[in-house]
């Protein structure tokens, strides 16, 4: 641990060095979000599901289940 922290601590001394770093983080997030968006759109014109939409799924499926749940006990009250 005391290694990783030196290291980082020695990348990160020099301030144009630093930028660079934060810089090269940057621009990797924005091509990861760029191909994560192209990825959506292959895939949904492939009729494929993305994460997101199993995701999504997964919420309503939660919801109606809450939904379910709250009808038994309404029906096992009568």
């Amino acid at each position: 641990m005391g290694f990783g922290q030196k290291a980082v601590e020695r990348l990160f001394s020099d301030e144009k060095r630093a930028q660079r770093v934060v810089d090269a983080l940057g621009k990797a997030q924005q091509a990861k979000k760029s191909i994560d968006s192209t990825q959506r759109v292959v895939m949904h014109q492939l009729n494929f599901a993305t994460k997101q939409d199993f995701k999504d799924l997964g919420r309503q499926l939660s919801g109606l289940k809450k939904r379910l749940r709250s009808l038994d006990d309404k029906l096992a009250a009568l």
